[in-house]
């Protein structure tokens, strides 16, 4: 199954284009509804797919945690998304997806997969509200097929955050405080649990933002400021002190959001920083390519307020005692 998964360099090269590729896969009928809906996820975090071999149950672990598998050496944790989803089938689940979130090795359970399928992140809509609110957050995107099927993208990242130490306390410990409330930071990004993240460090940092679910909304955003900005006889940078894009995103993806920014002269002087668990050396390449000013990993609160106070112009250098 993992041939599903080959020429990776041809895939790459659709990052910087707004479209994307997605593994559909299923999670079974789920009993309430008697409904086999279709799921995805971005190929770029898929490592490889597989029949589920042997799982080693682990005590005191969340419902939907499995236990854990070894993969070449490396113990990667299980986890089953039709549990975790609140989906109730019968059906085994036969295949697990090995996907890889900024260094984060972890098998997704499910009871199959049908075929990848390449689109525009102009075709991936934002969910209704109602839908957002009842699932919270756990689809960020839909999309609907030829055959009329809704395709519905999970919220990986939210899974996560839920199953694992992946957002706690510690992370935020040490985060770098520039106290400068007249600096405000804005963002985007399609996951509820990135944004959380972002504005609790943004909070810690002493430092004002306004958030947006995908590039188009925030662009949008941008637009209005500097449409006011102008109005008033200032730059947008009086008003815009940093942009922070996620890459993956429906309708608008932060290539595209970065790409229209360098390219306005309205934005000239505001630094844009991409935060994205797609850590692979090639988006970040990419990322420089359209422009932007700097690269960090989500999940990782130190390291992204060092980042974000060292473009607000804050020296965040160790002082030297003489």
């Amino acid at each position: 199954m993992s041939e599903l998964l080959r020429n990776i360099d041809a895939r790459t090269k659709l990052a910087g284009t707004n479209k994307l590729e997605i593994l559909l896969f299923f999670l079974g009928v789920d009993q309430r509804t008697g409904r086999r809906e279709t799921y995805g996820i971005n190929v770029f975090k898929v490592r490889e797919v597989m029949r589920t071999p042997v799982i080693t149950a682990a005590p005191d672990m969340p419902p939907s945690i499995e236990g854990m598998v070894s993969l070449r050496g490396v113990l990667v944790p299980v986890i089953d998304l039709a549990k975790y989803s609140g989906i109730t089938a019968d059906t085994p689940r036969e295949i697990m997806i090995v996907t890889e979130y900024n260094g984060h090795t972890q098998g997704f359970l499910v009871e199959g997969v049908d075929t990848i399928l390449r689109l525009d992140w102009s075709k991936m809509r934002v969910p209704p509200e109602m839908l957002t609110a009842q699932t919270g957050g756990l689809v960020t995107a839909v999309t609907e097929l030829e055959d009329n099927r809704l395709v519905m993208m999970m919220d990986v990242e939210k899974v996560l955050s839920e199953t694992t130490n992946i957002d706690n306390e510690i992370m935020y410990r040490g985060v770098v405080t520039v106290d400068k409330p007249e600096c405000t930071v804005f963002y985007c990004d399609d996951s509820s649990v990135a944004r959380k993240q972002i504005e609790r460090t943004l909070v810690a940092m002493g430092v004002k933002g306004v958030a947006a679910v995908n590039g188009r909304q925030m662009w949008d955003e941008l637009d209005k400021v500097a449409i006011y900005a102008q109005s008033m006889g200032q730059p947008a940078s009086s008003i815009i002190s940093l942009i922070l894009t996620d890459i993956e995103m429906p309708e608008m993806d932060g290539y595209i959001l970065t790409k229209k920014v360098k390219s306005d002269p309205r934005f000239n002087g505001i630094s844009v920083v991409m935060h994205s668990s797609l850590s692979g050396m090639s988006n970040q390449k990419l990322g420089l390519s359209v422009g932007v000013d700097e690269y960090v990993p989500k999940f990782e609160p130190l390291r992204l307020s060092e980042t974000l106070a060292k473009r607000l112009g804050v020296d965040t250098s160790p002082v030297r005692v003489a």
